[in-house]
C-alpha cells in the first residue's frame, strides 16, 4: 500500500509539470510581424486623468495599460526616504499605423506639489516607423540629488503621449514597471562626478564565426546574446529584441548590418532600420539608424562609457542611464516602408555585440536583484535562451526528474513484486518436494 501511495504522489506532480509546460507562452504563427509579447504576469491597470484617482503601482510588479492620442495619465507609487526608485513605460503602437518624427512618450515622477523628481522622453525619430519605445523616470536619494522628492510618501507617475494630427489615432498599449535599487554597502561609491572620457573607438569585430540567433518580440522574451556576431532575419515592420549581460566596469558595443536585397530594386529609403539600446530598468539610452538602397548597409551605436554607479551624475541621459549592471536590451526595427520597394520577405540581419573589460564588484549590500550579472545570466547568454525559454527548460527538467522518479518507483515496485512472486512460487513448489515436519500425512481409508 505504501508503494501505491508513493506512485500516486509522483504521477500528479509529473502531470502538473507537463501542464505548466503547455501553459508557457509561445509565438503564434500568423501572417505579418508577430505581436509584442507582453509579460504574462502583468496586471491590468487603468491610468487616471487626475492624480487623485491614480492607481498605486507596487514595486517589482509589471502592469498593462493603454493611452490615447495626446493622453496624460496618472499612476502612483509609495516611496520611502532611502531608496532609489524607477518607473518605466513601454509604448506599443499598432504595427500597421503611422507615427511622426516627434511622436513619443514622456514619463515623469512628481511629488504632490507637482515638482518633478525627474522626467525622460523618447520619440520614434526620423525613421517615423511604429515600434515599441520606452522611457523611464527616477526618484534618487542622496549625493547629486535635488532637494525635492526626498521624503517618504506618495508620488505621482505621469505618462504623456504626444502624437501629430496626421498620425494614427489608435490607442497605444503600455507596459509599466516599477523597480527599486538596492541599498549601497557601507561607505559605498564616493565619486559624485561622472567620467569625462572613455575608450571611444569601436573595436575590431570579434574573431568568431557568425552564429544563428532569432530575436524575440519584446523585453520579456528577448533573446540572450554574448560577445559575437549573430545572424537573424527581419521583415518590414518587425522589431527584434535581444539582451546582453553587462557587469560593473564593462563597456558594450553594438552594430548591425542589413544584407543586400535579392529583389533587384534600388530605391533609396532613409532611416530604413533603427538600432536601440535600453538599460536594465528599461530606460532608453541611445539609438542609431541606417538608410537602404538594396545594398548591404551598416550602423553602430556610438561608444558609450563603462557601466558605473557614478555615471548617474552626468547630465546626458546617454551616460547617466549606464548606472547599473544587468541585462541591457538591444532592439532592431525594419521600417514597413521597405516593403513598398523590396517586398514583404525578411532580409538577413547580422548584429555584432562586444562586451569589454573585466567585471568589477557590486556596490550594493545584499541581493542586487535585476541590477547584477549572475552565473546563470552568463549561461543564458552562452546558450541564447530567453527568460521564458529558460523557464521552459527548467520546467522540462522538473518533468524529466518527475518521470525518472515515477519510473524508478515503478521499476522498484515491479522488481519487489517479481522477487516476492518467485519466492512464493518456490515455496509452493517446495511443499510437494520437501514438506515440513516429516512429510505428508498418511492416506486414511474410508
Amino acid at each position: 500500500m505504501k508503494r501505491q501511495r508513493s506512485r500516486g504522489r509522483v504521477a500528479p506532480a509529473v502531470v502538473a509539470a507537463m501542464c505548466a509546460v503547455a501553459a508557457l507562452p509561445g509565438q503564434a504563427h500568423a501572417a505579418g510581424p508577430p505581436a509584442y509579447a507582453f509579460d504574462p504576469d502583468a496586471r491590468n491597470v487603468q491610468g487616471a486623468e487626475t492624480n487623485a484617482a491614480a492607481s498605486v503601482l507596487e514595486a517589482g510588479k509589471v502592469y498593462r495599460s493603454s493611452i490615447g492620442p495626446d493622453g496624460k495619465l496618472y499612476y502612483r507609487v509609495e516611496l520611502d526616504n532611502v531608496t532609489n526608485a524607477y518607473v518605466s513605460a513601454v509604448a506599443v503602437p499598432k504595427s500597421d499605423g503611422s507615427v511622426a518624427y516627434r511622436d513619443g512618450i514622456t514619463v515623469s515622477i512628481r511629488d504632490l506639489n507637482d515638482s518633478q523628481c525627474s522626467s525622460n522622453r523618447t520619440n520614434f525619430g526620423s525613421g517615423e516607423a511604429p515600434r515599441p519605445i520606452t522611457a523611464y523616470a527616477h526618484r534618487t536619494i542622496g549625493k547629486g540629488s535635488s532637494t525635492t522628492c526626498q521624503e517618504t510618501g506618495r508620488y505621482d507617475v505621469l505618462v504623456e503621449r504626444e502624437s501629430k494630427a496626421t498620425s494614427s489615432p489608435e490607442v497605444w498599449d503600455l507596459e509599466l514597471r516599477f523597480v527599486q535599487e538596492p541599498q549601497l554597502k557601507g561607505g559605498g561609491p564616493t565619486e559624485t562626478t561622472a567620467p569625462k572620457d572613455w575608450p571611444s573607438s569601436t573595436p575590431a569585430p570579434p574573431d568568431t564565426e557568425p552564429q544563428k540567433r532569432t530575436g524575440g518580440t519584446s523585453y520579456y522574451d528577448a533573446t540572450s546574446l554574448r560577445t559575437g556576431e549573430w545572424v537573424d532575419e527581419i521583415a518590414p515592420g518587425q522589431t527584434r529584441f535581444y539582451r546582453v549581460p553587462v557587469d560593473w566596469g564593462q563597456q558594450i558595443y553594438a552594430s548591425t548590418v542589413l544584407s543586400n536585397s535579392t529583389s533587384g530594386a534600388t530605391d533609396f529609403i532613409g532611416n530604413a532600420l533603427t538600432l536601440s539600446l535600453d538599460n536594465p530598468a528599461q530606460g532608453h539610452i541611445a539609438d542609431t539608424s541606417l538608410s537602404y538602397s538594396g545594398k548591404s548597409a551598416t550602423t553602430s551605436l556610438r561608444p558609450l562609457p563603462p557601466v558605473a554607479y557614478r555615471n548617474r551624475y552626468d547630465f546626458s541621459p546617454q551616460v547617466s542611464s549606464l548606472r547599473f549592471a544587468g541585462w541591457y536590451y538591444l532592439s532592431v526595427t525594419l521600417s514597413p516602408k521597405v516593403a513598398e520597394s523590396y517586398g514583404k520577405d525578411p532580409i538577413a540581419l547580422t548584429t555584432t555585440v562586444q562586451v569589454r573589460n573585466e567585471p568589477g564588484p557590486s556596490p550594493y549590500e545584499g541581493d542586487p536583484g535585476i541590477f547584477a550579472v549572475t552565473d546563470k545570466d552568463k549561461e543564458l547568454a552562452e546558450s541564447g535562451h530567453s527568460a521564458p525559454k529558460a523557464a521552459e527548460s527548467a520546467t522540462m527538467q522538473v518533468v524529466a526528474a518527475g518521470a525518472l522518479g515515477a519510473g524508478t518507483v515503478l521499476v522498484l515496485g515491479l522488481g519487489a513484486w517479481t522477487l516476492l512472486a518467485r519466492r512464493r512460487a518456490a515455496a509452493t513448489t517446495g511443499q510437494h518436494q520437501q514438506p515440513p515436519y516429516g512429510g505428508p500425512p498418511q492416506q486414511q481409508g474410508w
